[in-house]
């Protein structure tokens, strides 16, 4: 999972087609849904997408052919947002603007296809900005004779997950893995609310985790609420998930495999203190350089010991003489690296 916690998991979600089809007809209006050739339906992959816009967009946009009997087609760029942003329609209106730029330069001199933009929010407290382009303009402005008319006008369908009742939720006919990314989602950031809500949600888990490829998943949801949860509530959340575990054996497997993990990585952290603990103190004794110089030094040794279990006086003495630049090649190496030589070896 990366530093976007929340962008991985939409997209782990909703990336396959099937997934999308679902949620887009659950929210797409009647009309709109029946003229879809949901079979059509294809993830465009990035293709739609320059690198100015890589770091805000979720990258889950899909065409699919309208039941028209010409090969016309329809675009849904699919996103989600954790956080309000009043700006969002006009966001959204870029994209849609590039996405129109590159089907102009893939079918000249064809009518534009229609992009329907779709908005999954998780937003504390519910959605509250604009939903249509034309909302970000006064009031008064808009208000002048003759002047509406002259402003784009486009609106974003909002799912807005935080005014769904779990019931509303369970009742959609998605998968058990899209579900359960959308209560998480929904309530992993409010963690009474999770734990209240966890056990409701056993069935779906435990439905997901029949399957290889169900458990890859789990996997994929066991880490976002490690990356979220309130690190208060951990005990708490571990305590559900043992419970869960005790069901089923796959699932227990992979709780298990997950928590041992979350244990190496917490004891990997606590070296991490140490040494930086031991090398403040060595910086107030011999002054700010020395005492960085030290503290990352102590930090490389508390790291190497945790994961290797012993240096030996070889490769303790490379470390005590070894430059600065030297420890930040190694304090680099040792997160991938699978033995002292892979760290230390030039």
């Amino acid at each position: 999972m990366t530093t976007r916690p929340h962008d991985a998991l939409f997209k782990s979600a909703f990336e396959a087609t099937a997934n999308a089809a679902a949620l887009l007809r659950v929210l797409l209006p009647a009309a709109v849904r029946a003229a879809v050739a949901w079979n059509t339906l294809s993830c465009e992959r990035g293709s739609f997408v320059d690198a100015v816009l890589a770091d805000h967009h979720s990258d889950l946009l899909f065409s699919a052919r309208l039941r028209t009997g010409e090969p016309e087609l329809v675009y849904f760029l699919l996103e989600h947002q954790s956080t309000d942003d009043p700006m969002m329609p006009l966001r959204m209106l870029s994209y849609q603007n590039r996405i129109w730029d590159h089907f102009v330069e893939e079918h000249p001199g064809a009518r534009l296809a229609p992009v329907i933009a779709v908005l999954v929010s998780h937003v504390p407290g519910g959605w509250r900005a604009a939903r249509a382009f034309e909302e970000l303009f006064d009031p008064d402005v808009m208000a002048l004779s003759g002047l509406a008319p002259l402003v784009p006008r486009c609106s974003m369908i909002v799912d807005d997950l935080t005014q769904l009742s779990s019931d509303a939720l369970a009742a959609r006919p998605l998968a058990a893995f899209p579900k359960l990314a959308l209560w998480l989602l929904r309530d992993a950031r409010d963690s009474a609310r999770l734990l209240d809500s966890f056990d409701a949600w056993i069935p779906s888990m435990i439905e997901l985790g029949r399957t290889q490829s169900g458990r890859n998943s789990f996997a994929v949801l066991i880490t976002y609420l490690f990356r979220v949860v309130d690190p208060m509530k951990l005990d708490q959340l571990r305590a559900k998930l043992r419970t869960l575990g005790s069901r089923t054996e796959e699932i227990a497997m992979t709780i298990a495999e997950h928590l041992r993990k979350e244990g190496r990585k917490e004891g990997l952290e606590k070296g991490l203190k140490k040494g930086l603990e031991e090398g403040i103190k060595e910086g107030r004794k011999e002054g700010i350089k020395k005492g960085i110089k030290k503290g990352r030094l102590a930090t490389l040794r508390s790291l190497l010991v945790f994961k290797f279990h012993a240096l030996g006086a070889a490769y303790e003495a490379r470390l005590q003489a070894a430059p600065p630049e030297a420890i930040d090649r190694y304090l680099q190496r040792l997160l991938t690296a699978d033995s002292l030589v892979a760290v230390f070896e030039d």
